[in-house]
């Protein structure tokens, strides 16, 4: 899984404050360069280059798109908000409400990813603290004046425990990242398509320019399907038979799908700590075994030996 950061927050931030210019009356492309020179941190750069885009003339979610496309970090969120503006522009909807709630879902989805990585602490420092117990079982040996070191890199019987050792610790090594990366969100913006269907059909677009305008969306702003068209057409479908708007069960649907990802991390955080004793036990133990254990008893033995 990419290394990449994932705090939302300062995004949020952004569209929190385009959307309050916004319902003020400011029109877009000022409130673009308006935000552009206040803003700080690593979002900066970014917003400027939209804002410099959009007074150029360019489409701003055409923009927005363009530098998801370059990010580094938060590029699913960059894209997820191209994709709100262009469903919003092309169904007509009010921006500056939606606005509102993109920030208000990117601060649930940086609490969410917070949250995991709470959950995931734990567990990721006592894998990275058990990888240290051979060295610790080496440094012991030579405190008791025995030759560990030498006994591991210039005997037989001390370059094979050597050998496997290092296959053992490497094994672990990679057996826990891939416990670790397992654990971790794959989805950054749960929920995404229910809310861009329900900006679309807030504008008051029919049902299906409203899906046409979120597949095309979709595929200018690179967002994968989240595979949530079962729960779209059920939500669409309620909405039809209750009489009902579908923009509120959109939205709502989409905050339990955040919740359920929630959840599902935490599940996934908590369960790793149990996972993570396969690699201790079969992997780190034994490694600890032979680096550390049976180097300081061929050491003792070979004392022995000589001194008799």
């Amino acid at each position: 899984m990419p290394k990449e950061k994932r705090e939302l927050d300062p995004l949020a931030a952004v569209v929190q404050r385009l959307g309050v210019l916004l319902a003020a009356g400011v029109a877009p492309v000022s409130g673009w360069g308006y935000v552009a020179e206040s803003v700080h941190g690593s979002d900066a750069d970014r917003v400027r280059a939209v804002a410099s885009a959009a007074a150029g003339g360019e489409s701003i979610s055409d923009a927005i798109a363009d530098v998801a496309g370059s990010a580094r970090s938060n590029a699913s969120a960059w894209r997820g908000l191209a994709a709100a503006w262009h469903v919003a522009t092309e169904a007509g909807a009010p921006l500056a409400p939606t606005l509102a709630e993109f920030a208000t879902s990117l601060r649930s989805l940086a609490q969410n990813q917070r949250d995991v990585q709470t959950a995931l602490a734990a567990p990721a420092a006592t894998a990275r603290m058990v990888m240290g117990l051979p060295v610790i079982g080496i440094l012991f040996g030579m405190a008791l004046g025995f030759d560990v070191l030498g006994t591991l890199f210039t005997t037989a019987p001390g370059l094979i425990c050597l050998a496997l050792g290092v296959i053992l610790m490497l094994a672990a090594r990679w057996w826990n990242r891939r416990l670790i990366a397992s654990a971790r969100p794959k989805q950054l913006t749960p929920g995404l398509g229910l809310d861009l269907m329900a900006i679309a059909v807030s504008g008051g677009a029919s049902i299906p320019r409203a899906m046409a305008a979120v597949d095309e969306a979709r595929e200018r702003c690179g967002l994968p399907a989240e595979g949530a068209a079962a729960v779209l057409d059920e939500v669409l479908e309620l909405s039809r038979r209750a009489g009902v708007p579908a923009a509120g069960l959109l939205r709502s649907e989409a905050a339990e799908a955040r919740r359920m990802a929630r959840s599902d991390g935490e599940r996934k955080a908590a369960a790793l700590a149990v996972t993570l004793m396969l690699p201790l036990g079969l992997c780190i133990l034994p490694a600890f075994m032979l680096l550390g254990v049976a180097p300081l008893l061929i050491s003792v033995i070979s004392s022995t030996v000589v001194s008799f």
